[in-house]
């Protein structure tokens, strides 16, 4: 650059501080206006559009994808790049490398021009830069297997139901539907074992939620409980077990209070006098909560399964179990205690609460409809 060049330079500079702005208030003015506004964008973010939930951080689920944010995503695509031992090049040489560059870039492109034209290497520079993180970030999104979608319970009406479904199914066969306990049958390994209720004070005062989390997940071996948690070998993650325990806590423990929304969610849906009961509305929620456990694969049921509506019309060996309109069906003997070829009394630990086998009666006589017709 020629001392007139120079000279120019300095004179233009000197008409445009002349002519500019001062820093404050102008420029800190329009800074405050622009950090408002992305604030006011940030909480509507927050508010209208939120962060998707996921399950509770499980090591022991081999299924999760682990994946950062997307403006980490070229990092993580680049590790791709450099396994095993020179995985230490990837996630510290090259960025490190990378930064200090940025911070040396003043020192060593001493280009006094302005104009984009005359700063070809900074641009270019950044550019090769910022479109090698570009290419990262779109392969890393093209190439990371999607994540299996999950349910995940926010409020605490959405966990107690889903323990509700999960205590149905991995617990009821030796605790009872209501915590009750007994004599187990047909679980291999406690046959006539007499379990101790747990939904008594004796127990929900006693254990906090740490200790009943432990419990279920580690087990209890020397008592015949085998481990649910997916760490020792069972097929419950964390999410799950903390779901159960709620569930426990909620129903169990007369000092915690149930919120409206869940008892209305958990109830057994009410009939009326000249309603027509339905398997979806009335009967699938305590053959959930009574029957399932038991009656599904993997267990010695007489291969009379109950986890959908035509299996519970069709299947077993000595189907149909329901007859409709046919109240000497083997379900509704059983239901009776009785002790018949089907198998024997049902539910084999406790009786059904007489309100439910009438409500099982009115179902089959009305034809045991899988939905209400009108």
């Amino acid at each position: 650059m020629t001392e007139d060049q120079k000279q120019a330079y300095k004179e233009k500079y000197l008409r445009a501080k002349h002519n500019g702005e001062h820093f404050f208030p102008d420029t800190i003015y329009k800074d405050l206006i622009v950090a408002f506004a992305i604030f006011l964008l940030l909480v509507g973010l927050a508010l209208f559009v939120g962060v998707a939930s996921e399950p509770r951080a499980d090591p022991s689920d081999t299924s999760y994808v682990p994946r950062p944010e997307w403006y980490f995503l070229f990092l993580f695509e680049m590790l791709k790049f450099f396994p095993g031992n020179l995985e230490w090049l990837g996630t510290t040489i090259i960025p490190a490398a990378a930064v200090l560059a940025l911070l040396l870039l003043p020192f060593f492109d001493r280009n006094p021009a302005r104009h984009w034209k005359k700063r070809k290497f900074a641009l270019g520079f950044m550019g090769i830069v910022v479109l090698g993180m570009v290419a990262l970030t779109v392969r890393a999104a093209v190439t990371t297997p999607v994540q299996q979608e999950s349910t995940v319970a926010t409020t605490v009406a959405e966990k107690i139901a889903a323990g509700q479904d999960l205590y149905s199914v991995q617990c009821v066969e030796c605790h009872g539907a209501e915590g009750e306990g007994g004599v187990v049958s047909g679980v291999e390994g406690l046959e006539g074992v007499t379990i101790k209720a747990i939904h008594t004070q004796d127990e929900m005062y006693t254990r906090n939620d740490d200790t009943l989390f432990n419990i279920v997940d580690y087990g209890q071996p020397n008592l015949g409980m085998p481990p649910f948690g997916k760490g020792y070998g069972g097929e419950l993650s964390r999410s799950d077990i903390e779901y159960i325990v709620t569930f426990m806590r909620y129903s169990w423990d007369d000092r915690a209070e149930l919120p409206k929304e869940a008892a209305q969610a958990s109830a057994i849906p009410a009939l009326g006098p000249d309603e027509i009961p339905s398997y979806d509305t009335h009967i699938a929620p305590l053959v959930k909560r009574y029957c399932v456990s038991c009656h599904r694969s993997g267990k010695e049921n007489n291969n009379y399964l109950m986890t959908s509506y035509d299996q519970v019309m069709n299947s077993g060996d000595h189907e149909p179990n329901i007859v409709p309109g046919d109240l000497n069906s083997n379900l509704i003997r059983m239901l009776h205690r009785e002790d018949i070829e089907a198998g024997g009394p049902m539910p084999p630990t406790k009786a059904l609460k007489p309100e439910y086998i009438q409500l099982f009666e009115r179902w089959i006589k009305a034809g045991a409809p899988q939905t209400t017709t009108k």
